[in-house]
């Protein structure tokens, strides 16, 4: 039997926030890593301060993208939370008035003037406040800012993300290292493309194109850049 909840949870809008700091905590730690493996193995011919950087980084871009995830998430935490304090305080002093904005809100939504009223009147006695917190404020169970989620997925995305590389410089010859690390790490982002585009019901196309475009440049200027500063390590 097909419920309500059963077919909104189908949609894969409900999957938005996890799958946003999934995505760009793997997409980082793939891109970033590499990098700074490619900048290093660029000035380098030995294989240890290689894997330094990449531990080093790979650590603290982990901690980076938890830390700055939450710390971001919770300030839209902190807003909306705010933000309904008011509208309480606003329910509480001037309901004549919320419920003509209520009204409104419904109005330009392209229902009758009479229509939007009465549906106005019968959500606010149902839940004033639920009714304004998702239509006039557009805060809803999808949208709402949840920083330990957002943090955790990023965090360990990030870490996953990172940890590609790392096994390419363990394990594979050091002559070259720099396109080694190169060709896997568009391999892991067209994977990683075409995961999030397929969880997020998106093109898969784009997704990859776009992931892929935006590694290569990042790759390309650390490597020139390491070919430019870096001084040949023994």
């Amino acid at each position: 039997m097909v419920t309500i909840d059963n077919y909104l949870d189908s949609h894969y809008i409900h999957r938005s926030n996890w799958l946003r700091a999934a995505v760009l905590g793997a997409n980082d730690g793939i891109i970033s890593i590499s990098s700074l493996a490619i900048g290093v193995a660029a000035a380098s011919s030995t294989r240890e301060p290689i894997v330094l950087a990449t531990v080093a980084g790979l650590v603290a871009g982990a901690l980076s993208m938890a830390a700055g995830e939450y710390v971001s998430v919770s300030s839209q935490t902190d807003t909306e939370i705010a933000d309904i304090e008011r509208e309480k305080k606003e329910l509480k002093e001037m309901p004549e008035q919320e419920l003509k904005i209520l009204a409104q809100i419904y109005e330009k939504r392209g229902l009758k003037k009479e229509t939007a009223l009465q549906v106005a009147i019968e959500l606010t006695e149902k839940d004033g406040l639920a009714t304004h917190i998702r239509d006039e404020l557009g805060i809803n169970e999808i949208s709402q800012a949840k920083p330990i989620q957002a943090a955790f997925a990023s965090g360990t995305s990030f870490t996953i993300g990172g940890l590609l590389p790392l096994l390419i410089i363990l394990f594979l010859p050091i002559k070259g290292m720099e396109y080694w690390l190169y060709g896997f790490t568009i391999l892991f982002l067209v994977i990683l493309g075409g995961i999030s585009a397929k969880t997020g019901g998106s093109s898969i196309q784009k997704a990859i194109l776009r992931i892929t475009v935006w590694g290569t440049l990042a790759m390309g200027l650390s490597a020139l850049a390491g070919y430019i500063f870096g001084v040949k390590v023994a």
